[in-house]
């Protein structure tokens, strides 16, 4: 296990070169109602821009499927786990691999879970790898999301950010801790410890 306090550079991977018209929340989350984009276009709504999602893979689905699995083993009563389901920030719309979300499905009838209805959001990052270390995140961050974990296929390893800034000129955690394989991730609901989770367990 190794901590470290991240720097990484302010990166956007997205938009082309000129830039384009960007989109509030309310007018994608029109789009969607109007029939516009539906459930069978895999895109994202991120900081203004709709984003296409990446590929998933079948090692990508299986370590997403096991950490839902991991995460439901411990999970408390007064939460669920959410599988690529839509969320809401203040600019954006990402659909975290995992996420876990305050009381029951019953719960959000007519809008998405926000920020202070989740206590952890999970990407899975092969071929989304640089996004979500760096877009996804500062998106996270800024909209003050507890926990943010990535699992991280090329190194092997699952990154855990902690303590974010919320809004500011460059949006972080203040914390970062990785765990190999052979290493247990703390799973940290409302700032407390409900269990750990070994790392292998969320591999593919």
């Amino acid at each position: 296990m190794s901590t470290v306090t991240p720097t990484p550079p302010f990166v956007f991977d997205y938009p082309p070169d000129p830039p384009y018209y960007r989109i509030t929340v309310e007018q994608y989350h029109e789009m969607c109602r109007a029939g516009i984009l539906g459930e069978d276009d895999r895109v994202e709504l991120l900081e203004g821009w709709i984003v296409e999602k990446m590929t998933v893979y079948p090692h990508h689905r299986l370590s997403m499927m096991r950490t839902r699995r991991a995460l439901e083993r411990l999970l408390p009563p007064g939460w669920h786990v959410g599988t690529q389901n839509p969320i809401t920030t203040g600019d954006s719309v990402p659909e975290p691999d995992i996420s876990v979300i305050r009381g029951s499905l019953d719960d959000y009838p007519d809008r998405h879970p926000g920020p202070n209805d989740l206590a952890l959001v999970v990407e899975v990052s092969d071929a989304s790898l640089r996004r979500d270390q760096t877009t996804k995140k500062r998106i996270y961050a800024r909209a003050g999301i507890p926990v943010y974990w990535i699992i991280n296929i090329p190194a092997n390893r699952v990154e855990v950010y902690a303590d974010p800034t919320g809004p500011a000129d460059a949006p972080d955690y203040r914390s970062r801790t990785d765990f190999g394989p052979d290493e247990a991730v703390p799973f940290v609901i409302d700032g407390v410890e409900v269990g750990r989770i070994a790392a292998r367990d969320l591999l593919p």
